[in-house]
């Protein structure tokens, strides 16, 4: 079976007109400090990372996401490298998708090299669905985010769906959030993945006032269960920025992980979309 990951929708080019953009957009104001989760351009990174940043710097993106790879968390720059090459592209490399595992003082020194503010665990570093893993899980990112801290550096955690099961009515994300320290574990907000999993981001932002200061901006083919482009899924991308205040969101990466297209075209096309925004 297709990963959701390597699903590639097939359909036609995308046409960025305006007859595509809701009645609330206008070109009077733009949404500045674009951000990017480089896991976007997966494969154009891997075989040559310095051209293909400079591809996504040139369509206005200001803040950059990394991602592991099988080059490393730089896709084979070394941490400093990534750090300067960005720099000299006008952006500002933030955070890391990374893994919590044996070489995470590795990991945390790369990043303290490499100027980042952030360091984000990817995926649950333990298997189960049970109540006990969660709150196991959550003492383990609470030593995650003090050794982090010691070096200057905030972990924090990015969902998928699987975390919003429930077990004996828990919801197993909600134990996560209620059993670490808000100074020490920082959540990523995939907000794609949140109304996939059948809840509302809004409701996330109101129990859990300001404890969301990253988020993965990604609409979603909710009958595909896939990634798409701004507009054309089932995020109501005007109600999240609306409502960032009360996430106490500091940075926003676009992720669209399958393309009608290419990524270029896709980023193109979502970072014109925000552009139109009125808000």
């Amino acid at each position: 079976m297709t990963s959701r990951r390597d699903f590639i929708i097939q359909s036609g080019s995308i046409a960025v007109g305006t007859a595509l953009f809701p009645s609330c957009l206008n070109t009077s104001k733009k949404v500045d400090d674009h951000g990017l989760q480089l896991y976007t351009f997966r494969d154009q990174m891997a075989n040559d990372a310095i051209g293909t940043l400079k591809q996504i710097a040139e369509i206005g993106i200001k803040q950059i996401e990394s991602a592991r790879s099988a080059k490393g968390h730089y896709y084979g720059l070394k941490s400093t490298e990534m750090r300067d090459v960005c720099a000299d592209l006008g952006m500002t490399l933030r955070s890391g998708h990374v893994h919590l595992d044996d070489n995470f003082q590795q990991t945390m020194d790369e990043a303290a090299e490499a100027g980042q503010e952030y360091l984000v665990c990817s995926s649950m570093p333990t298997n189960g669905q049970t109540v006990d893993n969660y709150l196991a899980t959550a003492e383990a990112f609470n030593k995650a985010g003090e050794d982090c801290k010691k070096m200057g550096l905030k972990f924090g955690y990015h969902n998928h769906e699987y975390e919003f099961e429930s077990e004996n009515g828990q919801v197993l994300y909600d134990v996560l959030l209620d059993n670490t320290q808000g100074d020490l574990v920082h959540w990523e907000l995939d907000l794609g993945w949140v109304i996939v999993a059948g809840k509302d981001p809004l409701d996330y932002f109101k129990k859990y006032q300001g404890r969301f200061p990253l988020w993965h901006l990604k609409d979603m083919n909710m009958t595909e269960k896939v990634s798409t482009e701004f507009g054309k899924g089932g995020l109501d991308i005007v109600a999240m920025l609306n409502n960032r205040e009360q996430s106490g969101v500091k940075y926003i990466f676009i992720e669209q992980e399958e393309y009608a297209s290419t990524p270029l075209e896709s980023m193109s096309f979502n970072v014109a979309y925000l552009n139109r925004l009125e808000l």
